[in-house]
């Protein structure tokens, strides 16, 4: 492995639990919606391709448990053929509206069109199911698919509690393994939130490997000597990688990050804004508040200038140069860690899987480029983070216990413990403590009692959503955040009173099932104490 230089990309693909079957339709579930238009299904396409023309990519790929199981749900998969529906109907007006404006008219006809193709895609190819195919592209060595926790619990929260961590991860494995038919060979910390403490749970799972934020792994013990370039062994011995600091902020860095570049389309300006009421109707919401339609037409341009209209032969050619300076600055970087370490080493280029395609259009573009422009360098290689793993001489690696991190604001856990958030603890604390009582205290229970407990289970893990507090950290949708935490909350303070009381209503519980049916085959055993 030492004969060349590697790159190793991870896109965490997330969307927390949305589902909400009370409402004929609910803003908050097009966000996954969103991300299987704009972003999975342009990834998928963007494999074929790849595939079909024996370019060579890899990639690691994390598909939370939350995740996968909306990616199946009937209702969900009906709404998203209908979201595809509304798209297509309004481009086909679109199309119409625009046909004196040439430019404008082009435009339209994409979105129309992708929208056409992604409704034939879905329902014809895939046959409603992108898990199927992702599986295909793993089961042919080109991906690797990671998990995390069951319900994106920001972990570092919960390490006094050894029964939940070990909640979140049993559930996600199972959810894996039967999904994919296989165990999870690595583990994507929900938010990158790392903590000590969770060495040895990971371990004792037998992941192979995870991975921490720079300065997470930069401030460890004792202090990495060839920094984030080569992974490392915690005191478990698991391989621990740390993020590409100048990787990330490429990318990522609000100003000069490659998806601000003024020539590519601007995500924030939608005609779902801006065009009347009546032309833009099925967008509105009842309350009348306008939606965002997909329709977007505008360039980001240079600031204080007026708008130019989006061009997406420009916004290619800057995708391809965009390509090349990323992959020759990770060549240069690998290469200048090389004179200090004197070995070839490996940058990890970790992202959320939406930035590319839904935040940033032309982020399936870039990544293809970035794939292509690889397979003709000679001396670097695009490599899942699990066969470099598995490739390493494990007891050579440099023991370190990486430091208490994430990659949130300013680096630790405010994005999740704020004065916006921090009301949520106690309440979630309190519900764990009484998950794992309910455990202890109805060990061998079956029929209704069963049923209720693993209702409990649901409803607890569902509160730690790590999203609930971040969303109401940012402040977009915090309404919504906040009704489903305390929805939770209330439903398992419920069960827990009516196991008490040895009372509950099936009807009121079958209603809870229909509605949180997250993972159907959870067993609240899960929250016993380990003997």
């Amino acid at each position: 492995m030492n004969d060349r230089y590697y790159i190793s990309l991870v896109l965490n693909a997330h969307v927390p639990f949305v589902r909400q079957p009370d409402y004929p339709r609910f803003f908050e579930e097009r966000w996954l919606f969103d991300a299987i238009l704009e972003t999975y299904l342009p990834l998928i396409t963007m494999f074929e391709r790849l595939d079909a023309e024996r370019v060579p990519f890899h990639l690691g790929l994390v598909i939370s448990p939350t995740l996968s199981h909306m990616l199946q749900d009937p209702l969900l998969i009906e709404r998203f053929l209908d979201y595809l529906d509304q798209r297509i109907v309004f481009g086909l007006s679109e199309v119409d509206r625009t046909r004196s404006n040439g430019d404008l008219n082009r435009l339209a006809r994409m979105y129309y069109d992708r929208a056409v193709e992604a409704k034939a895609l879905f329902t014809g190819r895939y046959e409603y199911d992108l898990l199927k195919t992702l599986d295909f592209y793993q089961k042919k060595g080109k991906i690797e698919l990671l998990t995390t926790a069951a319900t994106y619990a920001f972990l570092p929260f919960y390490t006094s509690y050894p029964e939940d961590i070990q909640a979140q991860l049993e559930v996600a494995i199972s959810s894996h393994r039967s999904l994919f038919g296989r165990l999870p060979q690595g583990f994507w910390l929900s938010e990158a939130g790392w903590h000590p403490a969770l060495d040895e749970y990971l371990r004792s799972y037998n992941f192979t490997y995870t991975m921490v934020d720079t300065h997470g792994l930069l401030l460890g013990t004792p202090t990495p000597q060839k920094g984030t370039f080569s992974p490392v062994r915690s005191p478990s011995g698991l391989v621990i990688y740390g993020r590409d600091l100048h990787a990330s902020r490429t990318i990522l860095h609000p100003d000069t990050g490659y998806p601000a570049d003024s020539v590519y389309r601007d995500f924030y300006r939608d005609v779902g804004y801006e065009l009347d009421q009546d032309v833009i109707g099925a967008f509105l919401e009842p309350t009348g508040e306008r939606t965002p339609t997909g329709y977007k037409y505008w360039a980001i341009t240079h600031r204080n200038q007026q708008k130019d209209l989006y061009n997406p032969d420009l916004a290619s050619e800057r995708v391809r140069s965009h390509a090349k300076a990323f992959l020759a600055d990770r060549l240069k970087s690998l290469e200048e860690a090389e004179k200090i370490t004197g070995e070839k080493g490996i940058s990890i280029c970790a992202y959320n899987a939406d930035l590319f395609g839904h935040r940033w259009f032309e982020g399936p573009q870039f990544l293809e480029a970035l794939f292509r422009e690889a397979a003709a360098t000679e001396n670097i290689s695009m490599v899942n983070p699990g066969t470099y793993a598995s490739k390493l001489e494990k007891e050579a690696l440099q023991k370190v216990m990486p430091e208490f991190s994430s990659w949130g604001l300013n680096g630790y856990a405010e994005t999740w413990l704020d004065s916006s958030n921090d009301w949520m603890y106690p309440h979630i604390l309190r519900a764990i403590e009484r998950m794992i009582e309910l455990a202890e205290r109805f060990p061998n229970d079956g029929g209704l009692k069963e049923r209720t407990l693993n209702q409990a289970a649901r409803e607890v893990m569902l509160a730690q959503t790590a999203d609930w507090a971040s969303i109401q950290h940012v402040g977009f949708s915090s309404s919504f955040a906040r009704s489903i935490e305390e929805e939770c909350i209330q439903n398992f303070t419920t069960i827990y009173d009516s196991l008490g009381s040895n009372y509950i209503s099936t009807e009121w519980l079958t209603q809870l099932e229909r509605k949180h049916n997250i993972f159907p085959d959870i067993n609240y055993r899960v929250f016993r104490k380990k003997r």
